[in-house]
């Protein structure tokens, strides 16, 4: 599985009054699930807060959590962990695939094609 976001995605680049608009709340809301550990911007030297677009894309999904399936916030939390936790294994699951065909190429003969193996 390839990995869904790019070095570029956590990049910090949006202050949080773009960031609020591109995203359609309001600063305060993004302050406070920030409070709740359900985002983490980057912070300037100046302690300003910096958005990438992976921080875009979490409050979006944690915003059609919210708006479109009535989750509160803290289920939001919970679904959007465990989304990350599924990921997370998915990637694990296809380089142990790898890793084991590698080991089955390296030390199994092959098998004639037409034989049904």
């Amino acid at each position: 599985m390839v990995n869904r976001h790019s070095v570029h995605d956590d990049e910090p680049l949006f202050v949080i009054s773009i960031a609020a608009k591109m995203v359609g709340m309001h600063a305060q809301s993004l302050r406070h699930y920030e409070r709740l550990g359900l985002i983490r911007p980057s912070r300037s030297r100046g302690r300003v807060r910096l958005y990438s677009q992976a921080d875009i894309e979490r409050l979006l999904r944690i915003q059609r959590l919210v708006n479109d399936l009535g989750v509160n916030l803290a289920g939001a939390e919970v679904v959007i962990r465990l989304n990350e936790r599924i990921a997370r294994m998915e990637e694990e699951m296809e380089r142990l695939r790898a890793e084991l065909q590698s080991y089955r190429d390296r030390t199994l003969p092959a098998v004639p094609e037409g034989t049904g193996r």
